[in-house]
Order: C-alpha cells, then structure tokens, then sequence
C-alpha cells in the first residue's frame, strides 16, 4: 500500500496552508473558511436594513444602515436609497436582493478641487483589535471584498484608513469598469507595525469608495495597494471625473465582506433579524411608522396631562445616544431627562388635559460613529 507522507497542503499562489498535519500524531487542522460563522467584520454588508428610509439627499447617514454618502460642494445634492438587485445579474444569483445606490445631481459648475461624493463605512477599533487579524505583522492579512456597479464606464478609486495613534491610509482602485455591469473588487491587506487599533468604541477602520473626490485630496502619486502615512491631499489617486459631471448617473454597491484571510471567501448571508439587531447598537428608531400611538412605553402614566416615559435599548447602544424630538401635536414641554447606552428616559406634557400625553411620533437614537 502507498501513502504520501506531508506536513501541508497549501493552494497554488496561497500564503497559508489548507490543511496542516501534525508530524507526531497525524492528527490534522483544516483553513475551512466559507462555511464559518461571524467572518464578515461588516455589518448590513448586503444592504438589507434601511431603519431611516429608502431614500435621502443627505450628506452622511441617511438610508442604508450604518453605511452614508458624504457630499461636499455639489451644485444639485446626489440621492442615496437602498435599491433592490435586478433579477439575472450575478449578485442576485448569489442571494443578494438590496444594493445601496448614489444618484447623482447636475453638477453644472464641473469638477471642482473641493468637490467630493463617495461611499463611506466606519468600524469600531475593537471589532478590529478583537478579529484575530495580527495588523502590526505584514504576513497577516485582512481581505476587503464587495460588488459594484456604476452607470459610467470608469475607473474608481477607494482607500481604508485607520484613525487612531498615527493615522495611516491604504489606497486602492476598482480598475476599469464596463457601464452597468455589476464586478465583484476584491483587496487583500497586509498589517503594518504602525497601524494602531483600541480596545475600544472609537471609530478607527474607516472604508471609502469614491464616485468623485477632488485634486485637493488626491495626487498622481500616491501609491496603491500599500500602507502610508495619512495626509489630506494624498488620499488616493486623482479621481477620473467622467462620473461626477454625468447627470443622474448611477453608482452601487452591495455584498461588502471585511474578513481575516489572505483570500476572499464567499460573502456570509445573515437574516434580516440578525443584520436588524447588529444596526440597533448604533442606530434605533422607535414607533417607525410614526403611525402607532403611545400613552407610555416602559414607564407610567403620572396624570391626566403628562407622562414619563422609558424607552430601554436592546441591544445596549455603543454610547449614550443623542436623541431626536416627539413631532406630535398633543405633546409640548418635552424634556429628555436621561440618556445613556441601555435607556432614555423623558417626560412629556400633554397639550390639553382630555388628550393625555399620548405620542404618535416615531423617535431616532443615534450612537453612529
């Protein structure tokens, strides 16, 4: 009988080891990735979960959750909105139904040095610091991979930067792209001795995808797929303008994976309940429809024209929120009394004695990094 005697099995132009057999006892420890759970370091990656609306021209959060557009010195303000994946397309193949889409404005006066429209996603120093990615070693690796689709044929640029200790910057492009066909990016990155990540709350790994930026922030030197000192006006390469001065054209993205691997694996599908749940840690909105009417919730009724009120977060919030106010016409008087990560307590008086303090208003909380 034959038997091959090996101390690994490792993939053509892999970094580390399939399979790894133990010289003493034979014994063997497999890299079986795709089907592990609590990979992707990102949240609502396949765009699932849009707590504040399916359409916003703000700049900063606004749809999808806990990703925003940024917007600066735009004639017309671009539209961000969760819209749904076509039917056919690969990424529907693949289970995606929500992809997170710009729409930009007319931008009459050109491409200005100021100008900026882009994608942007921040992560929690600790979710990183906490992943089991060895980031001060440059043989240990974090893969960054997504889908996206743009309406103007074009290159793209996009950067991750960290933003504690020494701020460091890792930029990168899409290469060029065909108009409305969906490719999947995919950006394996190594660590780096300067790289800085807390145990803590603090946003540090920031991920930006640009549709515009201008030369203010950019420069033909900046160099790709490596680690360098962050500095305003070398963020990433220039930016092709070609997009930004395209009237109402389009880009998307969905499937965003960040995960510790030399490699991207296939993208992990939470449920919606799930990716709900991870979203209400930074944001929650209350009563959503706005529709429902509440006399209480949590707390008592104290008389006839006021109440308290104690809206308990769960999940706890990553900070004590900042919260929004009751737009409803039978309360006036309002007054938070307390915020803190788990709760919120508020006091509201009613604006005639037979109305009761009784509120149909929904209410944001904001914790976003």
């Amino acid at each position: 009988m034959s038997e091959i005697k090996v101390n690994s099995i490792k993939g053509v132009g892999a970094s580390t080891a399939a399979i790894t057999v133990n010289n003493t006892d034979g014994t063997c420890t497999a890299n079986i990735t795709n089907n592990l759970s609590n990979r992707n370091l990102i949240i609502n990656g396949a765009m699932q979960v849009a707590q504040r609306g399916t359409s916003s021209t703000d700049s900063g959060y606004g749809s999808v959750d806990r990703f925003r557009v940024q917007h600066g010195g735009t004639d017309e303000a671009p539209t961000q909105a969760q819209v749904d994946v076509a039917s056919g397309t690969t990424p529907y193949t693949l289970g995606f139904r929500k992809a997170f889409r710009i729409t930009n404005g007319n931008q009459t006066s050109g491409a200005g040095a100021t100008d900026s429209i882009h994608f942007e996603y921040y992560a929690e120093a600790q979710d990183i610091a906490n992943s089991g990615w060895n980031y001060l070693s440059s043989s240990s690796f974090i893969t960054l991979s997504f889908w996206i689709k743009s309406s103007v044929a074009q290159n793209f640029q996009g950067r991750v930067r960290t933003r504690q200790g020494t701020s460091y910057n890792y930029a990168f492009e899409t290469g060029s792209l065909s108009a409305d066909t969906w490719t999947k990016i995919t950006k394996t990155i190594p660590g780096n001795s300067n790289l800085q990540f807390d145990n803590d709350t603090a946003k540090n790994f920031q991920i930006d995808i640009y549709a515009f930026y201008g030369t203010d922030y950019t420069s033909s030197t900046v160099s790709l797929d490596t680690w360098a000192a962050y500095a305003s006006g070398t963020q990433v390469k220039d930016v092709t303008s070609t997009w930004y001065t395209t009237n109402d054209a389009t880009l998307e993205i969905t499937g965003v994976q960040l995960e510790v691997s030399d490699h991207a694996t296939d993208f992990e599908h939470r449920s919606y309940a799930q990716e709900l749940q991870l979203c209400k840690r930074y944001f929650f909105k209350w009563n959503r429809s706005g529709t429902n009417r509440y006399t209480y919730s949590g707390g008592y009724s104290s008389h006839a024209t006021s109440a308290f009120y104690e809206f308990n977060f769960s999940p706890e919030m990553r900070a004590a929120p900042s919260a929004g106010s009751f737009s409803d016409a039978n309360v006036t008087g309002a007054n938070w009394t307390h915020l803190s990560a788990d709760c919120a307590q508020y006091i509201a008086t009613a604006t005639s004695p037979s109305a009761g303090a009784r509120i149909a208003s929904a209410v944001d909380f904001s914790a976003e990094l």
